[in-house]
């Protein structure tokens, strides 16, 4: 069973919300539909989707 954690730029009170877990993948869903559908990534491909988010 996968160990979700609700993203830390989700705000407190916003039902925009995404969870994400990481594992031997990254799974990302829905906060506002848990049973939908659910991304897989590669550990190598959202670390590189990461890195570019953070370029300025």
């Amino acid at each position: 069973m996968a160990d979700w954690r609700k993203s830390s730029y989700s705000g407190g009170s916003s039902n925009d919300c995404v969870e994400v877990s990481a594992d031997s993948a990254v799974l990302v869903r829905d906060t506002n539909d848990r049973q939908g559908v659910t991304l897989a990534f590669g550990v190598p491909a959202w670390h590189s989707f990461i890195t570019r988010l953070r370029v300025p």
